[in-house]
């Protein structure tokens, strides 16, 4: 059964140093840096022992000199403990020694802060470090078809803490590749490493498994990482696991040291994966909204308005274009920061109430809607509901009322995303030639203000027979 990762895990963050002070100092500092992180502290090593010895803690930082042994020693000591030999250990002094740095490696020490730079520069740092070197937290779909190996394995990845599904067959972790793949939407693996045997009992080898995850589900050796077990040391094994797919092999019987290591650095390629996906996201998030108004920007209309008009499940789309009457006064009168807040409610207001639909900020203190799903009856009313509550919204506590064009596609079958465009803009300026804040739609035989009055209907173009 799959277990989910928990979601809700902190960073756990071990201070040591002889100091009072400075234990509050570089406490305090990575409190402020590192907001979703627990810190806790301790003076000595032995202390530092038994909180290890206690709970599960992410990265231990520790002076040179404390008062029953030094940084390295204590490092040595947290290598030599069964249950926390990977825990990262950065030394904070202010001289950085070629004892230090000569002996640090065999001591353990993954790191060294100098702290001539600064407290301050220590959170920064550490910051940076945790980015560079997460831990073991990852989900791991794990295919192995021999019970003893599997056990074997099982157990040094959960006394690591990661989360593994264990499956026995090829076919059936394809099979959930595939699941995860479908229910995600293609946007969130729900593994982020396969390891996987290159040999396994069944009509798929480990081979076939990874050819399927690149070949035909397209899934690329940062997006998720596979590590191959092998008994064969031939190179023509290894070199056939490589050009099959995968990114690293461990050789079997397994040396567990030698599998965390490589664990950790494709669960680090899988994290950085999913960051530079995420940013990528974001940017493209942030282009196509109105950092305003929140709502879509004109370039997002013009790259996919077209695309929601014409498709299917869209079907009777109608262009509103908004404008905020008399929007200038406000601007000369009371200041452009208050003309951007009622920018800024009347875009909260629009995303609001048109979640479906594509609301866009279309110039200064024009808005546009492309409104799915309507046909000219249902259009006309939740434009003059729209124009109402506009007017009982008081953005900014003021009395802002807007005018109104309209025009769809079933009144205009054969017009492109600019043409529509163009024929609401001509209502909208009807609306203002009618005296404003009302709402006018452009028919087959022009536009058309609603409802109709006598001073409207004098406004009409005259029809064609």
């Amino acid at each position: 059964m799959y277990k989910k990762l928990m979601s809700s895990h902190k960073t756990c963050i071990l201070v040591v140093d002889g100091s009072s002070v400075s234990r509050e100092i570089l406490s305090r500092i990575l409190r402020e840096e590192l907001a979703d992180s627990e810190i806790i502290s301790c003076k000595s090593g032995a202390e530092a022992m038994v909180l290890l010895s206690e709970r599960k803690v992410d990265l231990v930082t520790t002076a040179l000199l404390l008062a029953d042994m030094d940084g390295l020693a204590l490092s040595r000591k947290i290598r030599d403990t069964f249950q926390h030999p990977f825990i990262p250990v950065v030394v904070v002094s202010g001289d950085a020694d070629s004892r230090l740095l000569r002996e640090g490696f065999e001591a353990g020490v993954t790191d060294y802060f100098d702290k001539s730079n600064g407290y301050k520069a220590f959170g920064k740092f550490i910051q940076g470090f945790l980015q560079r070197n997460s831990g073991l937290m990852g989900k791991i779909l794990f295919i192995e078809d021999s019970r003893t190996a599997a056990a074997v394995l099982l157990k040094i990845l959960a006394k690591n803490g990661l989360d593994v599904t264990h499956v026995r067959s090829a076919e059936k972790a394809l099979a959930m590749i595939e699941d995860s793949l479908e229910k995600t939407g293609e946007e969130t693996l729900s593994f982020d490493l396969v390891i996987t045997d290159f040999y396994l009992e069944g009509a798929m080898t480990g081979g076939d498994l990874l050819h399927a995850i690149r070949a035909k589900y397209h899934l690329s050796q940062q997006e998720l990482p596979v590590l191959v077990l092998t008994g064969s040391d031939d190179t023509g094994t290894q070199v056939e696991i490589f050009h099959a797919g995968g990114n690293d092999f461990v050789h079997k019987p397994i040396i567990e040291e030698i599998l965390i290591a490589r664990v950790r650095a494709l669960l680090l390629i899988k994290h950085q994966f999913d960051a530079l996906k995420k940013q990528a996201e974001n940017m493209r998030w942030i282009a196509a909204t109105d950092s305003l108004t929140g709502v879509r920007s004109k370039r997002y209309l013009v790259d996919n308005g077209e695309e929601f008009i014409r498709a299917p499940e869209n079907q009777g789309v109608w262009a509103i274009i908004i404008d905020i009457d008399h929007f200038k006064s406000i601007n000369d009168n009371l200041g452009h920061i208050t003309g951007d807040h009622v920018l800024a409610e009347l875009g909260e207001f629009l995303n609001s109430h048109f979640p479906e639909d594509m609301a866009v900020r279309f110039g200064g203190e024009e808005f546009c809607l492309l409104v799915k799903n309507c046909d000219r009856e249902t259009i006309l009313r939740r434009s003059e509901e729209l124009r109402e509550q506009i007017e009982n919204l008081k953005p900014a506590g003021l009395e802002v009322r807007i005018s109104l064009g309209v025009a769809g596609v079933e009144e205009h079958p054969d017009t492109n995303l600019t043409q529509l465009i163009s024929l609401a803009d001509k209502s909208l300026y009807f609306s203002k030639e009618a005296g404003r804040n009302r709402v006018s739609i452009y028919g087959p035989d022009g536009p058309e203000a609603y409802p109709a009055t006598a001073e409207t209907v004098r406004l009409q173009p005259s029809r064609q027979a």
